[in-house]
């Protein structure tokens, strides 16, 4: 096998490469190909995910452990779990797959692969479908320097395949656990000043007519964890009129720890506190391109954006991340002619992992 076997750059990515790449990966591969600016990097394919489980023999005992979870509760769940994950961290890759993730590393690096920062995230062949979202199910690890450090974060990324909670919503949804495999995207990091997500419908009442946008300083991280409370806008996809706008007071951003990787939570300068994480420049540009991806796929995104500390805009703007929203989805198609309205947009991330923040 050579490094093609295991590894695809995201120049050579289409939607329909799912099973090969995952959700994500497939996401970042079409919008990079559809003029969207997205930091560059590479896919760890599904393929070197299915050569580790052959090496180490484990793949048919996991595949019969959770099928014999049917009907137990998360306490069972998480033990039978717990071990699984254990042994993918602890399991030497094969030397092909380790070779070329280094390889691959070293040429996204460019020479500098001992300081250079990446973003490592899961990309299941399952998730960010219309009709599943894994959002915040399954690991991400940010500023992860060098190669030892990307390895490591490979398998952490295949072993949260086997949360108690990613298991958990496979088990409801009755997919079909030989079927299910993990890609990890490998991609620079954005050292961003502010960051948010992006739903070109609105989270609140399902309104397609606007785009709701929430976002913070640093990295998005923040917002996820529930730690800060995000600006939020809400602008016509029609008339481009901000008809919701409430800033928030953002007491702390998280930001990179540039010497030991990962991130750091750290305190943001009073005066910059109840500042717009974003100009009204940025703002338009955000909604441009939320209107370009939903029409790019033919129906609501949930979009993850970042804005760089480098460079000028707009080529500081940067998407992380589409997916098919999936909420007002399923409501559509169970034609519910009422719902709960959320808070704001993240926190369908936390409805799906039962309140869990």
């Amino acid at each position: 096998m050579n490094n093609n076997d295991f590894i695809r750059r995201f120049e050579d990515i289409h939607i329909g490469d799912r099973p090969a790449v995952g959700g994500k990966g497939a996401s970042l591969g079409e919008l990079l190909n559809a003029g969207v600016r997205v930091p560059p990097g590479f896919v760890v394919r599904t393929s070197a995910f299915r050569a580790a489980f052959r090496q180490s023999g484990i793949g048919p005992e996991i595949v019969r452990t959770i099928e014999a979870l049917h009907g137990m509760g998360l306490e069972e769940i998480a033990a039978a779990t717990r071990e699984i994950r254990a042994r993918i961290v602890h399991e030497p890759l094969p030397a092909p797959v380790n070779d070329a993730v280094v390889a691959a590393y070293e040429q996204l690096a460019r020479q500098d692969a001992e300081f250079f920062p990446v973003a490592v995230r899961s990309s299941a062949t399952s998730e960010d479908s219309e009709e599943a979202s894994f959002a915040g199910l399954q690991e991400t690890l940010l500023w992860v320097l060098g190669e030892a450090g990307v390895l490591h974060a490979v398998r952490e990324c295949w072993a949260s395949l086997y949360s108690a909670e990613s298991v958990s919503y496979r088990l409801r949804l009755a997919l079909p656990e030989p079927e299910v495999a993990m890609a990890v995207v490998i991609q620079r990091m954005v050292n961003a000043r502010s960051a948010g997500v992006m739903f070109t419908r609105s989270p609140a009442t399902g309104d397609r007519s606007v785009i709701a946008i929430e976002g913070s300083w640093g990295i998005g991280s923040a917002i996820v964890s529930g730690e800060v409370t995000p600006d939020k806008f809400i602008v016509s996809k029609v008339t481009g009129e901000v008809s919701g706008r409430t800033i928030a007071q953002k007491a702390i951003e998280h930001a990179p720890d540039p010497k030991h990787g990962g991130i750091v939570t750290r305190a943001v300068p009073a005066e910059q506190q109840r500042q717009p994480c974003i100009t009204d420049e940025e703002l338009r540009e955000l909604v441009r391109l939320g209107k370009n991806i939903e029409r790019h796929y033919g129906h609501p995104q949930d979009i993850e954006w970042a804005i760089d500390r480098a460079g000028a805009f707009p080529d500081n703007i940067y998407l992380l991340q589409s997916r098919p929203e999936t909420v007002w989805a399923k409501k559509d198609r169970e034609r519910q002619p009422t719902a709960v309205p959320k808070a704001h947009a993240y926190d369908h991330v936390f409805s799906l992992m039962g309140g869990r923040k």
